[in-house]
């Protein structure tokens, strides 16, 4: 955490530096009341007290600027280091692979870069400024106290063992409570966000109370581990406040039997001391604080590394992109396993190659892994066997950006974000012109209920979409991939929530105006599928069969079946 700094380090210094003006006013003081007590009070000498009085004003008012300066700066210094730590764990985790992000929960992931961050924030702050305040008024309370007897400053040292105890146990326990209550705060963020997601669901099955309770439950065990590390943190500023007032009654004792035996020790040296000991042990009540504060900083700092130090699973290759054939792809023997169940293959020795402008189009079961096939050509995965090459270049051997800026991919799920329509859709190409943007829209089916819209395409869309029926959600997603016009185009499902008629005009325009770039369009159901050039049946990860419609109307009992079921069964294909 410290290269966060390096940066910063012109505030780092000035922070403390200040602050040691400001404690080195405060330790002057206590002095300063000392002489008004002895030679302006008793002896009724109020030019003295009056001087004196002044002098201590205007140390307290250049106290006082150094403070506020202190603070001016550590906040700088603190405020900067959370900027750039914030910006760098998030955009760590936008190149974390699928892998990695299925492994730490969404909810986690928020409270990492918001809660600890924070956290971490608050500790630099805390470590340029109050370490430094708490060490110098410690030190030089403690050498004040010398000043005015040694037998005082012995009282501190017999003192501090007990407190330095005190400190290490209550620290000890608290710690592992303070992973605890990071946890309990990651799964407050997982109910939240699926909450407000899936906000819909929930109402249409009617389990408000239910979530309401779940989250409750998930609240209420925050609460209660929140509690039981303040109650333990509860005992430790009156068992340092007992032994602070044990030492003002031992200097009292100490001091009244110095006076009494005939010491030139005096009732404004007595109060002094007693001062001092506050200061003292202020500083060290102040400390154990610090120290509360980087317990819990600790917890998140591991937290926040464990995001950091992912290494990339996904790397970048080292060819360039190649040119002259584009939109190729071809598998070969290629076979894949999730790395959570590396024993359960989900795909297993498909081959096959695609020419540019044609369309594959893959059918199967659910669970037949047909999304997982086209997760691998843009290496949201890798594969766990084989090859695959997009224009005759093996993926692994592209840079990232290079071979995902070669492929639009329209997902199951359509995402959209809370801004107008237009800029929903120019997220596919941030330079689009307008008339770039309307023609996607067009092929995709979309521009007729946009311009129906309220402010046509400059009509802003709610969080996720949810201003939107799922057809208009997925035709917005479409039509932002036709407008990257990328080489190759995957459909994962993608038109489900279509209407047949709509489906097969959509198709039909993008037959008409996307004929050089190569699709892959995976579906459910045979009228989305029987005019592609070909198509793969996916069964238990395998291809069963290949080939053109007509082709396996022939040679496919599974896709007999499917036909059969949704075609002959009374359902139409839309045309």
């Amino acid at each position: 955490m410290l290269k966060y700094l390096k940066k910063y380090w012109m505030w780092c210094l000035l922070a403390p530096l200040f602050m040691l003006g400001e404690i080195s006013m405060d330790l002057i003081q206590p002095d300063m009341m000392s002489t008004i007590v002895d030679d302006g009070v008793l002896v009724q000498n109020m030019s003295v007290i009056l001087k004196t009085g002044i002098q201590m004003i205007l140390l307290v008012f250049f106290g006082g600027i150094c403070g506020i300066l202190s603070g001016v700066f550590a906040n700088f210094a603190a405020q900067q280091f959370g900027n750039d730590l914030r910006k760098d764990v998030f955009k760590k985790i936008m190149q974390l692979s699928f892998q990695q992000t299925d492994k730490i929960s969404t909810g986690s992931l928020v409270t990492r870069l918001t809660n600890d961050v924070s956290q971490v924030q608050m500790m630099v702050m805390m470590s340029v400024r109050s370490v430094v305040r708490c060490s110098v008024m410690f030190a030089g309370g403690l050498l004040m106290l010398y000043r005015q007897s040694p037998r005082f400053a012995l009282i501190a040292a017999c003192a501090l063992p007990f407190l330095v105890f005190f400190v290490v146990f209550f620290m000890k326990k608290a710690s592992p409570m303070f992973v605890l209550v990071q946890k309990k705060l990651d799964g407050i963020n997982n109910i939240m966000q699926e909450n407000v997601a899936g906000a819909r669901v929930v109402k249409a099955f009617v389990q408000e109370d239910y979530e309401v309770k779940r989250f409750d439950r998930a609240n209420d065990e925050l609460c209660n581990t929140n509690l039981r590390v303040q109650s333990l943190l509860a005992f430790m500023n009156p068992c340092m406040n007992i032994v602070l007032n044990i030492c003002v009654v031992a200097i009292i004792y100490v001091g009244g039997i110095t006076v009494k035996g005939g010491s030139e020790m005096s009732p404004g040296d007595i109060m002094a001391a007693i001062t001092y000991m506050a200061l003292i042990l202020h500083g060290l009540t102040f400390m154990a604080n610090i120290f509360q504060t980087f317990t819990r900083a600790k917890a998140s700092i591991d937290r926040i590394n464990e995001v950091l130090s992912c290494d990339n699973i996904i790397y970048d290759g080292n060819s360039a992109a190649p040119f002259g054939i584009e939109g190729e792809i071809e598998f070969r023997n290629v076979s894949f396993a999730y790395p959570d169940a590396p024993e359960h293959a989900v795909l297993n020795g498909i081959s096959f190659k695609l020419h540019k402008g044609e369309t594959l189009a893959i059918i199967g079961a659910t669970g037949s892994g047909k999304s997982s096939l086209v997760n691998l050509i843009p290496r949201f995965y890798d594969a766990t066997e084989g090859d695959i090459f997009v224009d005759g270049l093996n993926v692994k051997e592209y840079p990232l950006k290079a071979l995902r800026e070669k492929i639009a991919i329209v997902m199951q799920k359509a995402e959209l974000y809370s801004r107008s329509i237009e800029a929903n859709i120019r997220w596919g190409k941030p330079k689009a012109t307008p008339w770039e943007i309307k023609t996607a829209a067009e092929i995709a089916q979309a521009d007729d209920f946009i311009c129906n819209t309220p402010n046509g395409y400059y009509t802003p869309v709610t969080e996720g979409g949810h201003s939107l029926s799922g057809g208009q959600k997925q035709r917005l997603s479409v039509a932002r991939a036709i407008l990257k016009n990328s080489e190759i185009l995957i459909f994962d499902d993608s038109t489900s929530a279509l209407d047949l008629r709509t489906e097969a005009e959509l198709y039909r325009a993008m037959g008409d105006r996307c004929k050089d770039i190569t699709k892959i369009i995976i579906a459910q159901r045979i009228a989305s599928v029987k005019g592609a050039d070909r198509i793969a049946v996916l069964e238990n990860g395998k291809i069963s069969a290949y080939g053109t419609h007509e082709e396996l109307l022939r040679i496919s009992n599974v896709y007999q079946e499917i036909y059969n079921s949704q075609l002959k069964g009374g359902v139409s294909d839309g045309e």
